[in-house]
């Protein structure tokens, strides 16, 4: 379908600026910023951590990634952000 590298600007993006949708950071750029995929189409996401589960807002749409903020409403923690449960005494 073409997202990946020379994706070309002429592909139709499956993304718009404005959109909200429900994502799953799967791993985290160089940069820092998390990285969720809509059709195998990047998306930027920053201040976010692996396997956090939230909703984005589309704030740019590039020709091979989109770039997002976190929408308003509560967010899933990631696993590794999740502190483990103290054994009953």
């Amino acid at each position: 379908m073409g997202f990946g590298r020379g994706g070309g600007s002429d592909m139709p993006k499956p993304v718009k600026v404005g959109e909200e949708l429900e994502v799953t950071i799967e791993a985290v750029a160089a940069k820092g910023d998390g990285i969720a995929k809509k059709d195998g189409f990047v998306i930027f996401v920053p201040g976010t951590a692996v396997g956090q589960k939230l909703m984005i807002r589309i704030t740019a749409v590039k020709p091979s990634c989109a770039v997002a903020e976190k929408a308003d409403g509560a967010s899933a923690p990631a696993e590794s952000e999740v502190p483990p449960e103290e054994p009953a005494a």
